[in-house]
């Protein structure tokens, strides 16, 4: 049954219990014991509200974010986990990935403008000792995060172009 309360709880971290409860079959004193027994035991981390942050405009409200690859020279008896700890520390980090392939880790970065992004990579992330190459790719519009559809409906203004 935990599984099927994550998958709902995932779609909708604002599922009510009454509609948990329905949704599952449990009571709703079974549907709260086992969240609660599943958040003390560290399987549900957190609940976040996806954002369009691009719907916000204003000073100050810009968001940027970018996709960061990163070879890393492991360290023995701690492979690439003391890097991506030290990684996932900074603020300005909002996931860090061990990879397969051609990077070692995949960090998603944040801030207020690409130079913000830029100085951060520069400054922090390609001066780690065990950091050989980075590889910055801004995200440039999304369409899509964590399940949810993003974007406006707005029209694309650039035009056809007539191949014929």
């Amino acid at each position: 049954m935990k599984d099927t309360i994550l998958k709902l709880l995932s779609r909708n971290a604002r599922m009510s219990l009454p509609d948990l409860a329905t949704a599952t079959g449990l009571s709703e004193d079974e549907v709260e014991r086992c969240i609660r027994e599943m958040e003390k035991e560290g399987l549900i981390r957190g609940y976040k509200a996806v954002i369009d942050w691009d719907k916000l405009g204003g000073p100050g409200s810009v968001y940027v974010s970018a996709m960061i690859e990163l070879k890393v020279t492991p360290k023995p008896g701690c492979g690439f986990e003391e890097v991506a700890e030290r990684i996932a520390r900074y603020p300005e980090v909002e996931s860090v990935y061990l990879m397969s392939g051609t990077y070692d880790l995949s960090v998603i970065v944040k801030g207020h403008t690409f130079q913000e992004v830029a100085m951060f990579v520069a400054k922090e992330l390609s001066t780690i000792e065990s950091v050989t190459a980075t590889a910055t790719h801004f995200v440039l519009r999304r369409y899509k995060e964590l399940d949810v559809q993003l974007g406006n409906k707005e029209p694309d203004e650039r035009g056809t172009i007539s191949l014929c």
